[in-house]
């Protein structure tokens, strides 16, 4: 038996607008010139403003506008003020400003009459018959464009560690099975510089990809030729290899003996830095202990990282935000340098005047104006977006800059103020998942250096005068008294914890320990030096 019930029922979906608008939002301005160059590629009607056209247009609205002083200031604020309606359109609706298509009597054609009629009304084409330029995004926060140059670093262009391996190699005088042998093993190695995967497996590789057959002895006489490489402790099967491969290379005097003899029966008790149990079992004095232990902390525990690129690819940080400091007054711009100024084609808006134009308009016609309408939306809809990217980001670091103004005046840590995602939700009307997406994987160039957003946000540690203070600043004090502290006896996190206490920040023990192991400093036994 059916049964029909009636309810309703609320839901939140969101639009492919917003998506779309989320989803840049959260890239950093690095992956934002990638991501504009796939949208443009994928919609034709989507393309860079060209710097001649612009300048052209320019020259042509000045001299138009000699006469209005006020002009001027109105075509420039166009392009920053023009709003978009919910589809993505402008409001400037110029259907008024352009001649009424003739139509064909009804008495001549009444099928096709009728049929254009409807077509008209599906299409509404007076959205699209602008002669203006659909308003981009570029905006006065911008950074400055081409004309004005920054200093960005260069990549280095001089060959990787790869290349100086295989090069090397070359000079090795093997034959043509070892030579491949040589060539599998250097691929193999990762971006510290080790080789982590088992020579069975290399051997593998081998026989399917080169089909060679070749032994696991083969392999490791291959291997040690190309452990003599530079730079010393390459293509290491683990770190005491990676050592022992450096201390070869030094002179064979005392210190390097014992360092060898320390690495090889002791590693377990060196990396613990147990120390009385090295001198009890390799019968070594404090003396010859500490020249030991010196020689090794001089060595590379990751040699794939000293070439001259690296085996990984180099990248470089660009910052999203540039601040400057003017006597007090900061200039909050955005790194627009990746950014090219877009603008839908005007090409594909002659289209609709050509179809509106037309006395005919039949089926296939109508199709490529759907076709064509579709890129349209689509390309203002990016455009729209990426604006909207740009508004956003901007209020949202105005935020951060108006609440961390003493750090950013001084760039003194100790200066930053407790902070979470609401506090800036909250001044700039946002949702705090927006903030959130603002916060992620951005930065900003200060006259400090640079640093993630995410470096700003920080919880709140209660002192004695009443007031909060940030976390970083109590990293920074605990950083500062390990820093001081007597290596030989190293501070435990309960004295931190006291000593932090007659400061005046109420913590406990356990938030030290966790400061402590954000900061990547190891525990006290750690610490010890001799």
């Amino acid at each position: 038996m059916q049964r029909l019930d009636l309810k309703q029922l609320l839901s939140q979906k969101l639009s492919p607008q917003q998506i779309q608008f989320i989803k840049l939002l959260q890239i950093p301005t690095a992956e934002l010139e990638t991501r504009i160059k796939e949208e443009m590629e994928v919609n034709p009607a989507l393309e860079e403003d060209e710097p001649d056209d612009t300048e052209e247009l320019e020259r042509d609205d000045d001299e138009s506008d000699d006469d209005d002083p006020d002009a001027s200031l109105d075509n420039d604020e166009n392009t920053l003020d023009e709003d978009f309606d919910d589809r993505g359109n402008t409001e400037t609706d110029v259907a008024d400003e352009l001649p009424e298509p003739e139509m064909q009597p009804k008495e001549e054609a009444p099928a096709e009459t009728d049929t254009a009629a409807a077509d008209n009304d599906d299409l509404d084409l007076s959205d699209y018959l602008n002669d203006d330029e659909i308003a981009g995004y570029k905006m006065q926060g911008d950074g400055p464009g081409e004309e004005e140059e920054r200093d960005t670093p260069l990549a280095d262009t001089s060959g990787s560690l790869l290349d100086s391996l295989l090069d090397q190699l070359h000079f090795a005088n093997l034959d043509e099975q070892q030579e491949a042998i040589g060539q599998q093993l250097i691929g193999s190695i990762d971006g510290d510089g080790y080789i982590r995967r088992d020579l069975s497996a290399i051997a593998n590789d081998l026989a399917f990809a080169q089909n060679l057959e070749v032994s696991v002895p083969e392999i490791e006489a291959v291997l040690r030729v190309v452990q003599q490489f530079d730079p010393p402790g390459i293509a290491a099967r683990d770190l005491p290899e990676c050592l022992l491969l450096q201390l070869e290379r030094r002179p064979q005097d005392e210190a390097t003996v014992n360092a060898e003899r320390i690495l090889t029966d002791t590693f377990d008790e060196f990396t613990k830095k147990h120390y009385p149990r090295i001198q009890q079992k390799l019968d070594l004095e404090d003396d010859e202990l500490k020249e030991a232990i010196g020689v090794i902390l001089k060595l590379n525990p990751k040699p794939g990282g000293s070439g001259p690129t690296g085996l990984g690819k180099t990248q470089y940080l660009m910052p999203d935000f540039i601040l400057t400091n003017d006597n007090g007054a900061f200039n909050l711009t955005l790194n627009a340098r990746n950014a090219p100024e877009l603008r839908v084609s005007p090409a594909y808006t002659e289209m609709f005047r050509t179809y509106d134009k037309a006395a005919k308009k039949d089926q296939k016609m109508k199709e490529a104006v759907t076709f064509v309408k579709q890129k349209l939306d689509s390309a203002k809809w990016f455009i729209d977006a990426i604006r909207q990217r740009q508004n956003t980001l901007l209020r949202t670091m105005n935020a951060i800059v108006e609440l961390q103004r003493d750090f950013f005046a001084e760039g003194d840590e100790g200066k930053l103020r407790p902070m979470i995602l609401k506090d800036i939700a909250q001044r700039i009307s946002m949702d705090i998942s927006t903030v959130s997406r603002v916060a992620n994987s951005k930065s900003i160039q200060t006259e400090f250096g640079i640093y993630p957003l995410k470096y700003f946000f920080s919880e709140g540690i209660a002192t004695d005068s009443g007031e909060d203070a940030s976390s970083r600043e109590v990293k920074s004090i605990l950083k500062e008294l390990i820093g001081k502290e007597s290596k030989e006896r190293p501070l435990s996190d309960d004295k931190l914890e006291k000593m932090l206490n007659a400061r005046g920040y109420n913590i406990a023990r356990r938030t030290v320990a966790k400061y402590r192991e954000q900061l990547n400093i190891p525990v006290a036994r750690l610490r010890k030096e001799l």
